[in-house]
């Protein structure tokens, strides 16, 4: 949503409010390093030259410049320029087979694993083997986000099946109501249509979050033409 990782934003503001703090005067530079989480001195130097171009200690002269990075401010703005199709859906709880991978809860880092694991899976064999497996709603396959606050976040990659494999993990999604979204393209425009559905759709639909997994069900796999579906656990709000 903002076009920066988690950790960077972190890591600018750190940077920030340090300049800010050695231009106060009487602060060792020690202390600023331990302040903003740098156990060593030298790790902390590196960090503000990276961003500031100059040294901590350099600061302290007058006329010095050094960069402000301010705090990120996000403001929904609803648009109804472009439709998003979806509908609301009850459903029982349904058995999944896959292969997973822990989710970091530093969410940028997962950008890396995720991809990864699909890689791995298409050469593998594990797309076809779990294809063949696949005979219950939802009919596609899928890619599950479970992350809740009882459980080590995982991401699936599964199918929807009554079968049990050794080969595979098994994985049993919660009854639910799901805001499902349906839409075509590049794998890159399913990130599209999940950030329109946070920041467009969801605060003015009367829903929120449930505590279950978010779910993508890619009907047409082909990354470059893809059908597929977003389901977003729901739950009414309260009046």
């Amino acid at each position: 949503m903002a076009g920066i990782t988690l950790a960077e934003y972190i890591r600018r503001r750190k940077m920030s409010l340090a300049a800010v703090d050695l231009q106060g005067g009487d602060e060792r530079i020690i202390d600023i390093a331990e302040k903003y989480g740098y156990r060593s001195p030298t790790a902390f130097n590196r960090a503000f030259q990276s961003f500031h171009g100059i040294a901590p200690s350099s600061v302290k002269n007058e006329g010095v410049s050094v960069k402000s990075f301010s705090p990120i401010v996000f403001r929904i703005a609803v648009k109804g320029a472009t439709e998003m199709n979806y509908r609301i859906e009850t459903k029982e709880s349904f058995h999944i087979i896959g292969v997973s991978a822990p989710l970091d809860k530093e969410i940028e880092n997962n950008f890396v694993v995720v991809p990864k694991m699909w890689q791995e899976a298409s050469v593998n064999g594990t797309i076809q083997k779990l294809a063949g497996m696949m005979d219950t709603l939802p009919m596609g396959l899928l890619g599950v986000s479970a992350c809740n606050d009882e459980e080590q976040w995982k991401y699936f990659i599964a199918v929807s099946s009554t079968k049990t494999s050794g080969e595979f993990e098994e994985y049993t999604v919660p009854a639910s109501t799901w805001a499902i979204f349906s839409g075509t393209g590049t794998n890159q425009s399913i990130q599209e249509l999940e950030q329109r559905i946070i920041t467009e759709w969801l605060p003015t639909s009367g829903y929120e979050y449930a505590n279950a997994p978010d779910i993508e069900v890619y009907l047409n796999p082909d990354p470059q033409n893809a059908q597929y579906e977003v389901w977003i656990p729901v739950t009414k709000k309260k009046a």
